[in-house]
């Protein structure tokens, strides 16, 4: 049975204090309206998530009423503790789990959710089976960091426990071979007040008119260039790929 190597749980175990919560919350608004949107067509009434961190995207999709019930899972003590504090009422249960092995039955859900979990584990397809076994849909959002020269910023990826790398194509590939069916997907760029707070709160770089008006117009450019150029322009310029799946008819026997 696979799981989470010592080092990686101890790592995550207190990776959620109660810091950087209006950061979180920022993030987590904008990731709950792209899962909503890609899923707009299949109306879920019971929903897991998987790798909830701190909630915050719970948060958001309870406030949507966005399926009668909500589970969640999550690697970390510190990550339950703050879920279970917002007591959310949509909210079923919550626990946590080894990383891997998912502790429910087959199909006992509609949608399974992956927000930002994909770039953390060791094991991707380990996991992706397990997620595949438990509920028809599952929708995966990740960050979209690879650009040419990423083998030189490693340090800077590991120190936020990104492992793994993923364009909109290397993702859908990773997913299409593991018998999963694309039914909706969506590529966006970090939002401005998202940006903008990240520069002069989190990284606490001085704030200035030139830098904010860059900030601007950096992001209407690659907004404009995507709409006018198309899918693949959008997906290069893209922050983040959100993408929803289904359980396949074809079987694909890759190993």
């Amino acid at each position: 049975m696979t799981v989470i190597t010592d080092n990686i749980a101890e790592a995550y175990q207190d990776f959620y204090t109660g810091a950087e919560t209006e950061w979180r919350m920022l993030g987590a608004k904008a990731k709950a309206q792209n899962l909503a949107e890609v899923c707009k067509g299949i109306h879920p009434k019971k929903i897991l998530e998987v790798g909830a961190g701190d909630g915050s995207i719970l948060h958001y999709l309870n406030e949507m009423g966005f399926a009668e019930s909500l589970y969640a899972l999550e690697i970390s003590e510190s990550g339950v503790s703050l879920i279970e504090k917002r007591k959310l009422s949509r909210l079923k249960a919550v626990s946590s789990f080894d990383g891997y092995a998912i502790p429910y039955e087959d199909n006992a859900f509609d949608l399974v959710i992956l927000a930002h979990v994909l770039e953390h584990v060791e094991h991707e397809r380990v996991l992706i089976r397990e997620l595949k076994r438990v509920a028809k849909y599952l929708v995966i959002e990740v960050p979209l960091d690879y650009r040419f020269g990423v083998d030189r910023r490693m340090k800077h990826f590991l120190d936020y426990g990104h492992i793994n790398m993923y364009t909109p194509t290397l993702i859908r590939f990773l997913l299409q071979s593991e018998g999963l069916e694309i039914v909706a997907d969506k590529t966006t760029l970090t939002s401005i007040e998202t940006t903008k707070f990240c520069e002069f709160v989190v990284r606490k770089i001085p704030k200035s008119l030139m830098k904010t008006l860059k900030i601007t117009l950096e992001y209407r450019v690659k907004q404009l260039l995507g709409n006018l150029l198309g899918k693949n322009k959008k997906e290069q310029f893209g922050n983040a790929y959100t993408v929803l799946t289904k359980k396949s008819t074809q079987s694909l026997e890759i190993f």
